[in-house]
């Protein structure tokens, strides 16, 4: 798939909306539209690269950073967030559904189970309540 084809190079273009958490010169933070936990976030590289080894290092650093960041805001802003998963998947064979490499950070909290079925807001405005909560 070129970067034109790309799902996440159009909302990194603006041409997709997407709940844009944090954005710098290299990443963008936006929620996951199938999340695993309220507050799942995306972290994706501006640079399309397929695989996390097509990505050039100052990118995947980059990136990298913005995730440690965006798991210390998860556990400072989200009620009971006590903890995050930090998942990235290279391939199709291994679950990766987008091919832009993209790390999930998915908020993790006391004595509930992993939930790896995508879709957990119970309405459009409880997602927007998170994003406004993430983006202060």
């Amino acid at each position: 798939m070129s970067a034109t084809d790309c799902v996440f190079c159009k909302i990194i273009a603006g041409v997709i909306p997407a709940a844009i958490v944090y954005e710098d010169e290299r990443t963008v933070v936006f929620l996951d539209i199938a999340p695993f936990e309220k507050g799942h976030l995306l972290v994706v590289p501006k640079r399309h690269a397929p695989l996390m080894t097509d990505l050039p290092e100052e990118d995947l650093a980059a990136a990298i950073l913005v995730t440690r960041k965006m798991g210390e805001r998860l556990m400072r802003r989200l009620p009971l967030c006590e903890g995050f998963n930090v998942l990235q998947n290279n391939g199709a064979c291994a679950s990766q559904t987008v091919p832009h490499v993209h790390f999930h950070v998915v908020p993790r909290r006391e004595g509930r189970p992993l939930n790896w079925t995508p879709g957990c807001y119970d309405s459009p405005a409880e997602m927007e309540n998170v994003l406004a909560t993430l983006r202060r």
